[in-house]
């Protein structure tokens, strides 16, 4: 789902990636991985191969490739669609902004 500029209110800019994510669905409490694509300091944007509902509320684990523990947070499920088949392209906004993480995330882009 693309969002045209003139609406996207996003406050924190987002920033390419390739990490590994694993996921808990709270809902149902399934376990899932993804793929993240894009990241800020309130949402991440990744793939799966689980179709996910709006409003699904998500524990999440980032792998980080700094050799450090995986990065977690919290978020809901904002939008989910299916980009083919068997892979969905979802957006979730985090509980909470994470600079701290943010600032981890980005550092081990630049290594």
């Amino acid at each position: 789902m693309q969002i045209p500029e003139s609406e996207d209110k996003r406050i924190f800019a987002r920033f390419p990636v390739n990490l590994s994510i694993r996921f808990l669905d709270l809902l149902t409490n399934q376990e899932g991985k993804a793929q993240a694509v894009d990241i800020s300091a309130k949402g991440v944007g990744f793939t799966t191969d689980t179709a996910l509902r709006a409003f699904t509320p998500l524990e999440m684990w980032i792998h980080v490739p700094d050799k450090g523990e995986p990065l977690y947070t919290r978020g809901e499920v904002v939008w989910s669609e299916m980009i083919g088949p068997q892979t969905y392209r979802t957006g979730v906004n985090l509980e909470r902004a994470d600079l701290m993480g943010m600032s981890r995330l980005l550092r081990s882009k630049q290594q």
